[in-house]
């Protein structure tokens, strides 16, 4: 967890007064730059259940990267959230690892890392934004409004996490936190998510015969420790694709956690599927 402190770290000079500090949210807007409307101000002071203090932060975390492309050359030109999607995925990480450290005291370093993934992948995030109504509010050129961008889990699941880092910088750690305590935990099944599932290898089998797939290949990839207290990490790949990872006492565990790593993937992202544009 170090690694996630640091980046949080290291980009807390961003809560300083240079970063987006209109506060009232009044700027002189030319051509079609996004405008926040009393409408929205008031769904996110809901959803962060405090005052937006820092307007333009949320105006930045709406904005999909397709508004810079369609205005015109002389208005002006907001930053998209990508910057703040990046610092929101490190927060939101830092503070499920914390909750899932301190839930599963006796859980390893594998088994919080995969139910940490359960929670945060992409698919999953999307879930969360479109619970609260996220696409409605979106910032979309009109190019991409076209082609549903509004609706795509990748633009949700960006948005959701410029969000958490508009909070942070606008309310610190404690409103990141309140925000992902009440529209992330609270609205999780924690059984489910960390319940056992022991037909991982066999779901991903299936999965490769029904899309006419060589049957996955397990390797050790590594072995540690003494001989009476080994951990051995396994990888699962198929056509050559590495498709996941696991680590455990057991080869057989550590098979299971990379069949089921390599099923969130093909979830998620299939890198089977035909090339889409």
């Amino acid at each position: 967890m170090s690694h996630l402190w640091q980046k949080l770290t290291s980009l807390n000079f961003l809560r300083g007064e240079n970063f987006g500090n209109s506060g009232d949210g009044h700027r002189n807007n030319s051509g079609n730059a996004p405008v926040l409307d009393p409408a929205t101000t008031a769904w996110l002071e809901t959803l962060t259940g405090r005052p937006c203090r820092r307007i333009m932060l949320y105006r930045t975390a709406l904005t999909h990267r397709s508004v810079l492309h369609d205005l015109p050359q002389d208005s002006e030109h907001p930053e998209s959230n990508q910057r703040l999607e990046f610092l929101g995925d490190a927060v939101l990480d830092l503070l499920i690892s914390e909750h899932l450290f301190k839930m599963f005291p006796t859980s390893d370093e594998g088994h919080l890392s995969n139910n940490r993934s359960k929670i945060v992948n992409r698919k999953s995030l999307a879930a969360f934004a479109l619970k609260l109504g996220l696409g409605e509010h979106l910032f979309i050129g009109d190019s991409a409004d076209r082609q549903r961008i509004r609706t795509s889990e990748s633009a949700l699941a960006d948005a959701f996490e410029a969000i958490i880092g508009a909070i942070y910088l606008d309310q610190g750690i404690a409103g990141a936190e309140r925000f992902i305590t009440n529209h992330v935990l609270a609205r999780l099944d924690m059984n489910r998510v960390v319940e056992e599932e022991h037909n991982h290898k066999s779901r991903l089998i299936e999965f490769a015969q029904s899309h006419h797939l060589p049957a996955p290949a397990y390797c050790v990839v590594a072995e540690e420790g003494a001989e009476h207290e080994k951990t051995f990490t396994v990888e699962v790949s198929c056509k050559g694709v590495l498709l996941g990872r696991g680590r455990a006492a057991r080869k057989k565990d550590a098979e299971q956690i990379a069949a089921r790593e390599a099923m969130l993937l093909l979830e998620t992202t299939n890198p089977f599927a035909p090339e889409q544009e």
